[in-house]
């Protein structure tokens, strides 16, 4: 049987749980997990796991929900639990890729990588090792418009359902981001918000730190501003120089990225003004 989840979030209201579990109960569907929360300003957000003994009709089974849940401010959505389509997108560093593709090809990464997109062609032979497509979308003699264009008509052949920064180092316009909202995933070298621009950890260094981090957050209009889904942290003193800081900064960086990724790839990711509710 093929498991789905149901996400729901809207203004908070008594019996919405009552209802929800009613409706899967007539249409014969067996509950496995389901976490809920209220905020304190009375928005509600749930996410049920849940199979069904039939074959499942989503859009009847949302039909239904709408007739009982009165409000029409509650978002509903059902996604079947399977993995997720994914393109990435890199620079020149391979860290955050090479962890990525392993995880991939070992089956640890809950998505499949269709393709990666790079500006650069320095991680091409890394990639072709693993199978996956790889396209060189080169940004010298472009401006950033011609560009973006271009990689926009790479990921149109893919369709893919995310888009995975990692460390793409270039700045995306509204226009992009637009494409593709709430839906490009970034990891960035801070412990957000901190030492933004070039050479983070030598300006980490230079303020003589007491932990370095990194924080993975969906991409939005405002630069490393976007909605919050992972944060980790490393101790360091004043022994460390900042390359032995960008040298475990990257290690945190891995894992900060893949936690994220996992969480969105799983649904359990809401996305509420500029925060996350994750359960």
């Amino acid at each position: 049987m093929i498991k789905h989840i149901l996400l729901m979030d809207g203004p908070d209201a008594k019996g919405l749980i009552f209802l929800v579990t009613s409706v899967l109960y007539k249409n014969e569907c067996n509950i496995l997990s389901q976490d809920e929360y209220v905020s304190p300003d009375g928005q509600f957000f749930m996410r049920t796991e849940f199979v069904a003994s039939a074959e499942l009709d989503p859009e009847k089974v949302l039909k239904d929900l709408r007739e009982n849940i009165l409000s029409t401010a509650i978002n509903l959505r059902i996604n079947p639990k399977k993995k997720k389509d994914i393109v990435v997108l890199c620079t020149k560093e391979h860290h955050c890729l090479s962890d990525l593709l392993i995880r991939y090809n070992f089956d640890e990464l809950d998505a499949n990588i269709l393709a990666v997109v790079s500006n650069y062609n320095i991680l091409q032979p890394l990639v072709s090792k693993f199978g996956i497509p790889f396209h060189y979308v080169s940004h010298e003699h472009k401006t950033r418009e011609q560009h973006e264009e271009a990689i926009l008509r790479t990921l149109e052949i893919y369709q893919p359902e995310y888009v995975v920064l990692a460390k793409y180092m270039r700045i995306l316009s509204p226009e992009f981001v637009a494409h593709y909202a709430n839906k490009i995933v970034n990891i960035h070298h801070s412990f957000l918000p901190a030492f933004i621009g070039a050479n983070p950890y030598r300006q980490a260094y230079e303020r003589g730190v007491k932990i370095i981090g990194a924080t993975a957050h969906f991409v939005n209009n405002n630069l490393d501003e976007g909605p919050i889904i992972a944060q980790n942290i490393k101790e360091v003193d004043h022994k460390y120089t900042y390359l032995d800081m960008a040298r475990d900064g990257k290690e945190v960086e891995k894992s900060v990225l893949t936690q994220a990724l996992k969480l969105v790839f799983n649904d359990r990711v809401f996305i509420y003004g500029n925060r996350t509710v994750i359960l």
